[in-house]
């Protein structure tokens, strides 16, 4: 206990003699320290930022990107579900999906497969989608987030609801990162996402339909449909790593 309350003592007088430090070099530069706020911060900007104003004005895409992160919205409404409840209506004849290790897949192949799934007959999924914007890089994309959770409520896989290894039957996939390309007609013409923090949720880390493949217990029998796991030769290439270094240590210390 009195080492730790030392340790705090000393981590406070440096920061008080930091703050002291900090506001004497604010007065000397003619800065106003005590009126910087977090609102001001929010608002500079960056030499390794893209230009967000600049990159509206010189787009050549002729939709505007707040009206394209609307029409991403009115796709992903429950209404049109990307072309699954509209018939493919909104995707356009070149359309592909394209994820992180499926596709690129067919207008034709996508509704087909999505449609064999059939998960919101088997799940109340909640998207929770968040973070919508424009790629400033590529005018015609819209990248956005999902937090998708799932209950089950009917059989799936051959799995009951009241049978599902999830407590309480609900399914917390991983954070996915998704994209929605566009065309000038405002057409779908490539979907796809990507987990992007494998450890969260409790489908294995796997997103999309896999997610739910495993969630429930019927993973496909393929490496790709499991919880990812380090290859042999990744595995060696670690334990040489380790061993170089400890013999690296040992020759200094000698």
């Amino acid at each position: 206990i009195f080492s730790t309350t030392s340790f705090f003592l000393s981590q406070l007088d440096d920061m008080r003699a930091y703050t002291v430090i900090s506001f004497l070099l604010a007065i000397a530069v003619g800065v106003d320290a005590l009126a910087s706020t977090p609102s001001s911060v929010s608002t500079q900007s960056y030499k390794y930022e893209v230009d967000i104003q600049e990159a509206q004005t010189k787009s050549t895409f002729p939709i505007a990107f707040d009206d394209l992160i609307t029409r991403a919205k009115e796709v992903l409404s429950p209404e049109i579900e990307i072309g699954t409840k509209d018939g493919g209506a909104c995707l356009a004849d070149d359309f592909v999906f394209c994820a992180a290790v499926v596709g690129p897949i067919p207008k034709k192949e996508y509704l087909a497969a999505l449609g064999s799934f059939k998960l919101t007959d088997s799940f109340d999924i909640d998207q929770n989608f968040f973070g919508f914007t424009v790629d400033p890089l590529q005018t015609n994309r819209v990248w956005f987030f999902s937090r998708q959770v799932a209950k089950q409520i009917a059989p799936f896989m051959g799995v009951n609801a009241e049978d599902c290894p999830k407590e309480d039957g609900i399914l917390r996939l991983p954070p996915q990162l998704f994209h929605i390309d566009f065309n000038e007609d405002g057409l779908v013409t490539e979907l796809g996402f990507y987990t992007v923090d494998r450890r969260q949720g409790n489908t294995g880390g796997l997103g999309g339909a896999f997610g739910f493949f495993y969630g429930v217990g019927k993973p496909l029998p393929i490496p790709e449909c499991q919880p990812y796991k380090r290859s042999f030769r990744f595995r060696m290439l670690n334990l040489l790593g380790r061993i170089g270094t400890k013999l690296s240590k040992k020759k200094k210390e000698e």
